[in-house]
């Protein structure tokens, strides 16, 4: 009996041991191929740019339902240059937008206007949770006008308004598709010959051409192929002044692309921007284009 008890207490013993070493040899294959991974990883820079044209155009001749000649265009181009390091990821984001109409003999007037440049430095300290620092800055090229019948009124040019944002904070990454930030910062709007309708503060005698506050930033970034050829792409941003934290300023930019082949795609774009300084009613506007996009880098 003995006897029996004791090859019992072996044979356990011994399946234990080739489980623990079954185990540990396991581990150490994960922490072989981590490390694998991680010296195949390719660290520096990495640049991307993409650059497209988008066109419509409407004519008639001897057309008796009615309607008007029409060309329009709008050129874009974005672009990053990524430093990824060990600790560091260091990401700079920059998009340029431009764009005219022509309806019948009321010559060219422009429908789009956008220049962009975000800087971003993430300090990898944990998995989805890191701390940061970002820079942004939002104007446009051209004089922007306003029209009421055959008046026309200019209400902006380049760098006049210009928006300039710095914050630090913490930034999550959830998932691969998701990226969301919050922070404290600082919201700077400067303006020149258009300061009454941007940065002016009515309550003061003077004309202030800056408008610098500070307070909470949340900004989120969607990356979402939800089809083989199709993404979707929204970026949400908020600021929170300090002095008012109810008054939040928002604004959503949000596209879908359908890539048709290499050089062809459709987008639907919706921006939404909500600033009572500048309107007390949410601004939106949508743009849907087909055109042609070319890779550069």
């Amino acid at each position: 009996m003995k006897n029996r008890l004791l090859v019992a207490l072996l044979c356990i013993s011994w399946t234990a041991v080739a489980q623990l070493d079954t185990d540990q040899e396991k581990a150490f294959r994960e922490r072989a191929a981590k490390i694998g991974q991680d010296t195949l990883k390719e660290y520096g820079w990495k640049h991307a740019v993409v650059t497209g044209l988008n066109l419509t155009q409407v004519s008639f001749k001897d057309w008796v339902q009615g309607g008007d000649n029409a060309l329009a265009y709008t050129f874009w181009g974005k672009g990053s240059s990524v430093q990824d390091m060990e600790q560091t990821n260091w990401a700079n984001n920059y998009k340029v937008t431009f764009g005219q109409t022509r309806l019948a003999s009321q010559g060219l007037r422009k429908t789009d206007d956008e220049l962009f440049f975000e800087s971003l430095l993430i300090y990898m300290v944990g998995t989805v949770i890191n701390p940061y620092v970002s820079a942004t800055m939002r104007t446009q090229f051209a004089k922007g006008y306003k029209y009421d019948g055959d008046q026309e009124i200019t209400v902006s040019q380049f760098f006049d308004p210009a928006y300039l944002t710095q914050s630090a904070g913490v930034a999550y990454k959830p998932m691969e598709e998701v990226v969301t930030r919050l922070g404290v910062g600082v919201r700077e709007v400067l303006a020149s010959d258009f300061a009454a309708l941007y940065t002016d503060d009515p309550a003061t005698a003077s004309l202030e051409k800056s408008d610098i506050k500070g307070g909470l930033e949340s900004v989120t970034d969607v990356k979402w192929p939800f089809a083989e050829n199709m993404l979707f792409s929204s970026t949400l941003e908020m600021f929170a002044p300090f002095k008012t934290l109810d008054r939040v300023i928002v604004r959503n930019d949000n596209t879908i692309s359908a890539t048709v082949n290499k050089y062809v795609n459709v987008n639907l774009n919706v921006t939404l921007i909500n600033d009572a300084r500048v309107s007390a009613r949410t601004q939106m506007k949508q743009t849907l284009a087909l055109g042609v996009t070319y890779t550069l880098l």
